[in-house]
């Protein structure tokens, strides 16, 4: 990694081993002192003013490690704004960090490219037993071996106690002091870039929290002009903004320059407000791309936007702000509604197959449509933006930890719903998120949980966590958010990933992320999308890789009921390489879809899909083998008519789909479903030329015309053309099936 240009001007700085430089933003106090404490001695210096808005002052006689206050003509002290550390929590003083004292060890660390980032989100106090930095780094090759090519850490600076999720942190460049400080994380981003392993950190800059948060004493950090749910906003446009702007974007250079820190998450931009001409997302963004290249590092900008506002990952070219990525929470909502049926709360904007298959199409699903739980119109189009720039998942931290009781997909919903939400996200072409347990199926909650020391702000907490369940109808009893029991009940158990059903849901995940890399479901060009057919509660994603051309097909199944599905393919010839419902996942050995399907000539095995809607076969029949078993029927009191087409001859002929429905009208008819189609009834549907000329062929041979078709001839219907053919495949219940592309083009 190169040396990059910029450095911290904020906070305290070692010059040399035993001088050290403090500078601090305080636009509206009269005066600052900074007290220090080294070797026992107590030593009070004066800051000078720079200007209008900032003291400083060089002290010798210090190092790394003393500790300090600044203090107020009033007599009063506080903790550095920009401390690196806070060794006795929020209240107590800072700590000197020498930012060049640590040993790294990935110079040649370039960073992963965003189009090939599998995110592994996960909370440091409950993602182990300790719930540190240093308690991870033996768990880095378990991720290895998982397949996630980047680890996300949910928020880490100094938050108050030894509980939170992180969101309530109040110094904002002081890792947690219980989590293992400064020296803890900067070990853990190490370990990450030697397995090969991008470092991506939550950052909070909507809020602080309500504990030891003092920054309003130095100056206007935060403006009453605008709320959010979570306490004050902070000031990006008010009086003295430049200030509060720099600040924090000094922030994100921080963690990237002395962490080596990859990416930044933004948490919650909606809260961010900024009616300036030059947003602060936009100059955070420039700033953290500038010295990205300044260091050689490929270094990503990924926010959490309610917005559903195109401009934050637009380029700047064009009047956005240049973001790389945004967490899209329409896809997951889209998702959810179809696997639990849940229509609480803002789940009631979602449900139908059409949201996400819309999702899959442009990323918003609301991209100006009402929104019935916002009761006005939400979003714009984000139609064109390429794939790699919206992050996916099932399942993180908000969405399972803002349910009331904190409850995973897996307390509630059936293996195979879990293998289905599985299979959505790691194969669509978006980027990727599992939340920790997930790939294993995790039963413990993940809880809301804190450790204040004010009584007065707890009880305030417990009334915030019951009136924000009031949409979903909630009356039962929430988890108590002070008790250190939330918290342990939250710690997940990854000695299940060698239990049962446990197992192979991790071995599935394995290969489900090996299959994304294999396939290069990502990286396609600019405005590229995946080609999207539904049909009721079915849905058929085409992907493509980086040249454009079809790669992957997907069906998903989000019913009860087995069905079918027919659509048209592009010609070539495709291997099955996932169903998700096989013996191989926990399910049944029976083999309900083809193992391949092939344009230049439909195998007996393309009809494997057909044997529960079409066929009505004796149990323990195989349809593969359905030469034998029809004449079998036929001896046994279904005669085949006379001239028939020979079962091997005719599953290699194609029918058009009107064939099928005169099949069905057939059945009806008759009670039960033909084994050989009529030849009067067959004529009357509209035939492919190839199965004309099977015909002819037999009645050359024969003498004579056939008078019936065999059904499972008819049950295909290839498309004749250079861009196609048509199939129908068979889907089992919340069953997931994949096909490669292996070979293109037709005989």
């Amino acid at each position: 990694m190169n040396k990059g240009t910029w450095i911290l001007d904020i906070g305290a700085s070692v010059i040399t081993p035993d001088c050290v430089r403090f500078r601090v933003w305080a636009p509206t106090v009269g005066g600052l002192s900074v007290k220090t404490a080294s070797n026992g001695r107590l030593r009070e210096t004066p800051l000078s003013r720079e200007g209008n808005e900032y003291f400083s002052g060089t002290v010798e006689g210090v190092h790394e490690g003393d500790r300090y206050f600044y203090g107020c003509p009033d007599g009063s002290r506080y903790p550095d704004p920009a401390s690196r550390f806070q060794p006795e929590g929020v209240h107590g003083p800072s700590e000197i960090v020498d930012a060049s004292s640590f040993k790294w060890g990935d110079q040649e660390w370039r960073g992963v490219l965003l189009e090939n980032y599998i995110l592994y989100e996960l909370h440091v106090g409950t993602f182990t037993e300790a719930g540190t930095f240093f308690s991870i780094i033996p768990c880095l090759d378990y991720l290895k071996d998982l397949g996630v090519t980047a680890v996300e850490l949910m928020p880490v600076a100094q938050f108050p106690g030894r509980r939170n999720w992180g969101y309530d942190g109040v110094y904002p460049f002081a890792p947690q002091n219980s989590y293992g400080g400064p020296e803890g994380l900067k070990e853990l981003v190490n370990a990450c870039h030697e397995k090969g392993l991008s470092f991506v950190l939550d950052v909070v800059y909507n809020h602080l929290g309500p504990e030891g948060n003092y920054l309003a004493k130095f100056g206007p950090y935060f403006t009453d002009r605008y709320r959010t749910p979570w306490g004050d906003a902070t000031n990006f446009d008010g009086p003295l903004s430049d200030g509060v702007r720099h600040y924090f974007v000094s922030n994100a250079l921080y963690w990237i320059t002395e962490y080596h820190v990859d990416a930044l998450r933004i948490d919650a931009i909606h809260g961010i407000f900024d009616f300036s001409a030059h947003h602060f997302l936009e100059e955070l963004g420039e700033a953290v791309h500038r010295e990205g290249s300044a260091l050689g590092k490929n270094i990503y900008v990924i926010p959490e936007s309610d917005l559903n506002d195109v401009r934050v990952i637009n380029p700047r070219q064009v009047g956005g702000y240049g973001l790389d990525a945004q967490w899209n929470d329409d896809f997951h909502h889209a998702l959810h509604c179809l696997l639990t049926g849940e229509r609480n709360g803002y789940y009631q904007d979602f449900g139908k197959v059409e949201h996400l298959k819309k999702a899959f199409r442009e990323g918003f699903v609301y991209s100006g449509q009402y929104s019935s739980f916002r009761k006005r119109r939400h979003g714009n189009s984000s139609e064109g933006r390429p794939a790699r720039q919206f992050v996916v998942f099932s399942q993180n931290h908000d969405q399972v930890g803002n349910r009331v009781l904190g409850d995973r997909l897996s307390r509630h919903h059936s293996f195979a719903k879990l293998k289905l939400a599985a299979t959505v996200v790691l194969l669509s072409p978006f980027i990727p998120l599992l939340f920790m347990g997930e790939e294993y199926g995790e039963t413990a909650p993940f809880q809301y949980f804190v450790d204040h020391s004010d009584e007065e702000l707890i009880k305030a907490v417990r009334q915030g966590r019951q009136d924000e369940f009031s949409s979903f109808a909630w009356t039962g009893e929430i988890p108590d958010p002070q008790s250190e029991e939330t918290f342990l009940r939250s710690k997940i158990n990854t000695f299940l990933c060698r239990d049962g059903e446990h197992q192979i849901l991790y071995e599935f995940y394995r290969y489900l992320i090996a299959l994304r890399k294999e396939t290069l479901l990502v990286g396609a060009p600019c405005g590229m999308r995946p080609d999207i057919r539904t049909s009721g509660e079915q849905m058929v994603v085409l992907v493509r890789n980086p040249a454009g051309k079809p790669n992957l097909m997907c069906l998903f199944n989000f019913s009860d009921k087995a069905e079918q599905f027919t659509l048209t393919v592009p010609s070539g010839r495709w291997e099955q390489i996932l169903d998700s419902l096989s013996g191989q996942w926990g399910g049944e050995n029976e083999r309900i879809a083809p193992q391949t399907i092939d344009s230049r000539g439909l195998t007996p095995v393309a009809f494997q899909g057909y044997r529960r809607t079409t066929w009505h076969l004796p149990p323990g029949s195989r349809p593969w083998e359905s030469s034998e078993l029809l004449r079998a029927e036929g001896e046994a009191g279904y005669p085949l008519a006379g001239g028939a087409l020979p079962v091997e001859e005719a599953t290699q002929a194609p029918l058009q789909a009107g064939v099928q429905s005169c099949i069905s009208s057939h059945s009806e008819r008759e009670g039960e479903a033909p084994t050989a189609l009529p030849v009067e009834e067959a004529t009357q549907a509209p035939l492919q030329a190839g199965v004309q000329s099977c015909i002819s062929s037999q009645s050359e041979r024969e003498r004579e015309a056939p008078t019936a078709l065999p059904v499972e001839g008819a049950t295909q219907a290839p498309l004749m053309d250079s861009d196609g053919f048509e199939i129908t495949l068979g889907l089992r219940p919340w069953g997931a099936l994949a096909y490669r592309l292996m070979e293109a083009g037709g005989a």
